[in-house]
């Protein structure tokens, strides 16, 4: 697990390429990161699904609830598949263009 921290935003990349491990650590650690907008990268786990990945939806809630952003980067996944409750893109770039979105549209009060 690697964390590295841009302003506002903490992105946390799973180095084990096991999500079910990354997930349990990140969320034992989430005190330290609910004031931030958080990204989850997981795109070095080629063995991602979209049942793994609908295991971060307590985590993704927990977090909202924050007014914080909650987005997991994934590369190998149908995006159509995804429940709509989860913010799943496929690059970092698109993760911090969702987080500068949704920051907007809190700042508007939607």
């Amino acid at each position: 697990m690697k964390v590295e921290e841009k302003g506002h935003t903490i992105i946390i990349k799973d180095t084990e390429g096991n999500i079910q491990t990354f997930l349990e650590k990140v969320t034992d650690q989430h005190n330290s990161y609910k004031n931030h907008n958080l990204v989850l990268d997981v795109t070095q786990d080629e063995s991602v699904t979209i049942a793994s990945l609908k295991l971060c939806s307590p985590l993704s809630k927990i977090h909202k609830k924050g007014k914080k952003s909650f987005v997991i980067v994934a590369n190998a996944i149908d995006f159509n598949s995804v429940p709509a409750s989860l913010l799943v893109v496929p690059t970092l770039l698109e993760a911090h263009d969702m987080i500068e979105m949704e920051e907007i549209e809190r700042d508007l009060g939607f």
